[in-house]
């Protein structure tokens, strides 16, 4: 890095691809070249936390992609979506350990950035991934709602379960206690 302070390069960085890059949801997707948001100067947080943390890695410092949720709040004006996840950027700096960076928002990352997971970039950390075994047919669903709280609630207050849940449950109560046990060794 030619300059003294690592902390204000990243932070003009991250203010120049906040103001060269106009977030547009849908724009692309999970599986979208990185060419297709630069060519077009459109994109969502997957693309703009790619593209920082190819641009710190050629500055020699480490980066990482962060996968999470964003509080949004009335007074802020955020680009990204609420209530969807979100991505940003962290990056190892000297004395200071991980910082992190919202491109997409242009923001330090703050009390109101929600980290869930950790990687090397998109692929490392999916919302969802795993194995599946049941019926042929199935169907995801996800709701998550970010809001400001002093407490942590009871789950029933928050997100209201509408169905029964004992239904995902194998048939073979033999088989379910088999598995506990296995877990638990």
């Amino acid at each position: 890095m030619r300059r003294d302070d690592p902390l204000r390069v990243l932070c003009e960085l991250n203010t120049s691809l906040y103001h060269w890059f106009d977030y547009v949801p849908k724009s692309t997707k999970v599986d979208s070249p990185i060419d297709d948001a630069i060519q077009s100067h459109t994109g969502v947080c997957q693309d703009f936390a790619h593209i920082m943390i190819a641009l710190i890695r050629g500055l020699g410092v480490p980066a990482r992609y962060v996968s999470g949720y964003l509080y949004h709040r009335s007074k802020d004006q955020d680009r990204s979506s609420q209530g969807a996840s979100h991505a940003w950027v962290e990056a190892l700096l000297p004395g200071l350990g991980w910082v992190g960076f919202d491109p997409t928002n242009n923001l330090l990352v703050g009390e109101r950035h929600i980290r869930t997971a950790i990687g090397r970039d998109y692929a490392d950390v999916p919302p969802t991934r795993g194995v599946f075994k049941g019926t042929v047919e199935g169907e995801l669903s996800v709701g998550v709602r970010v809001v400001q709280s002093d407490y942590l609630p009871p789950l029933e207050e928050e997100m209201n379960v509408t169905e029964d849940w004992s239904t995902y449950l194998p048939p073979d109560q033999d088989l379910l206690q088999q598995q506990q046990q296995q877990q638990q060794q």
